[in-house]
């Protein structure tokens, strides 16, 4: 045994282990509003913040000083303060980069952590609307910033003709809308376009209607329950598909359903994980956190369904590009990317 590498391993699990118990820490100061009430990064007590808060200041000296241990925050004579720059991921949910409410994705592993061990046991599924309720609003809340940020300035522009059919009128179909981020955005830029989003989970259409109406577009965004292989139309101008893809138990039905709904000159838009195409490139911050998450979510959702592919979270560009090619398109390309996705585009 090589002790230099035993000791390695020890300090590398400590440290995630302390990353877990701080990751709790700030699911906790995201619920309690701890984070937008330091959002001004000015320095300030556990007494003051206890004020401004009503908690109590006992545990928020202890709450406080783990951020500082961990270099979240900043502390000098008593005082904590939360840069800016951490207040932008923490506690401005308009921020691109607020990642705070997407932390309760995190939570609802741990919720659901006995179901993970009887799947593990069993045939490996878990569906979707099996998880912690938590899942589903954390889920928007993650992916929600990074739509706001880049899908009408940089994602829908990469596409080949697309946003002149938007601004002239299209027909729009959000695959797998969850609770409607994506779909109310993309409505909200282009008033001529029509939306419909898709969703084989009851609640999260429930709530998309409900984000439509306060996003102000339910005259022109409107959800409806339906799988990817059964959703009605085939004059689609524009078919999305964000962050799910990889979820589905049969991507090569979805896809061949979406050419069959397709005009002949229409586009599909495919949002993934970042990922390379093998597991040696993947090894990365990233792709830790996109596997330990898809064995959780992902992949379980996947082995639920009718065929069972099991894609994850880290299929990558080729197996992707694979799965249209077989569902019959002929043109697959990646329009762009950002550090956390790939943006792809298909057409007939």
């Amino acid at each position: 045994m090589d002790e230099a590498k035993l000791n390695d391993f020890m300090g590398k699990l400590v440290s995630d282990m302390g990353a877990a118990a701080l990751l709790a820490n700030v699911i906790l100061g995201e619920e309690l509003g701890l984070y937008r009430a330091m959002a001004d990064s000015q320095p300030i007590t556990p007494e003051a913040l206890a004020s401004k808060t009503g908690c109590n200041a006992r545990l928020l000296r202890e709450w406080l000083s783990a951020h500082a241990a961990a270099g979240y925050m900043e502390h000098l004579d008593g005082q904590f303060r939360l840069p800016e720059e951490q207040a932008l991921a923490l506690a401005i949910e308009d921020s691109p980069v607020y990642v705070a409410g997407g932390a309760v994705v995190i939570a609802a592993l741990f919720h659901d952590k006995d179901k993970l061990v009887a799947a593990m046991r069993g045939n490996g599924a878990l569906a979707w609307g099996d998880h912690h309720p938590c899942m589903f609003s954390g889920t928007e809340r993650f992916f929600r910033p990074g739509y706001r940020a880049h899908l009408v300035a940089e994602w829908l522009p990469a596409l080949e003709g697309v946003v002149d059919k938007l601004e002239a009128g299209a027909k729009v179909a959000d695959v797998g809308c969850g609770h409607g981020a994506s779909t109310v955005i993309m409505a909200q830029a282009f008033p001529a376009s029509s939306f419909v989003g898709f969703d084989y989970h009851a609640p999260s259409i429930s709530t998309a209607t409900q984000r439509a109406q306060e996003g102000g577009v339910e005259d022109r965004a409107t959800f409806v329950k339906g799988t990817a292989k059964d959703y009605p139309g085939n004059d689609y101008d524009l078919i999305c598909y964000f962050d799910c893809l990889h979820d589905m138990g049969d991507p090569v039905g979805a896809a061949r359903h979406a050419y069959q709904s397709l005009k002949p000159d229409g586009t599909v838009l495919l949002v993934e994980p970042y990922a390379n195409d093998q597991l040696d490139d993947n090894i990365t911050p990233l792709g830790r956190l996109f596997y330990a998450a898809s064995t959780f979510i992902c992949t379980p959702n996947s082995l639920s369904q009718e065929v069972g592919l099991g894609l994850g979270a880290q299929a990558g560009e080729k197996r992707l590009h694979d799965v249209f090619t077989e569902a019959g398109f002929t043109h697959f390309r990646r329009a762009t990317q950002t550090p956390f996705n790939l943006i792809l585009e298909a057409r007939k």
